[in-house]
């Protein structure tokens, strides 16, 4: 089994890479608001009861999808990389994937803000994110996201072998999805 874990800031095109990888691999997509829309006609996202089911949900799909046979998940994330708990989470899930037998591989995700503020507005994400569909709070959350945390690795961060930081302003999600594809061999 692999797990893939496709980071980066919002309106990166993690989604839309995921998407890609799916298709000429045969691992499946969980993209994090796969949950977060599950639970947000109940609780927004930002509340308590918001992030605990989000988490509870996820929580129990990588425990199922870690010990199936399933060939692999790619998995989504707004990681800020300030935190610690954020770290953590990764660790866990990292963790609980390998301890079953998989390989884990990082695949950061890194475009201008420019060219992220165009992909926050196009038809696909708004159509696979409805929380995402009231654009003035989507940009601003975006833009105060990115001033708060550090979403994007420093130089050398990660010294892994399975790890892999692609600027995509100016590829293709299904450039970019082979790009990963051929480098850890999906």
């Amino acid at each position: 089994m692999k797990l893939v874990i496709l980071f980066g800031p919002q309106a990166v095109g993690k989604m839309t890479v995921g998407q890609e990888l799916e298709r000429i691999t045969p691992l499946k997509l969980f993209h994090n608001h796969m949950t977060i829309e599950l639970v947000s006609p109940f609780f927004s996202y930002s509340t308590a009861p918001g992030k605990r089911l989000v988490r509870q949900f996820r929580q129990a799909i990588f425990e199922e999808v870690a010990k199936s046979d399933l060939p692999g998940l790619i998995f989504t994330f707004v990681w800020a990389l300030d935190l610690e708990d954020d770290w953590n989470y990764i660790r866990e899930i990292r963790e609980l994937f390998e301890s079953n037998g998989a390989e884990t591989f990082f695949v950061e995700l890194e475009a201008n803000v420019e060219e992220r503020l165009v992909r926050n507005r196009s038809p696909h994400r708004l159509a696979h994110k409805p929380t995402k569909r009231d654009i003035t709070f989507s940009e601003n959350d975006l833009v105060k996201t990115m001033e708060k945390h550090r979403l994007n690795s420093f130089e050398g961060e990660f010294d892994l072998e399975n790890y892999i930081r692609i600027n995509n302003s100016n590829l293709s999600p299904e450039q970019v999805a082979v790009i990963v594809k051929e480098r850890f061999q999906l």
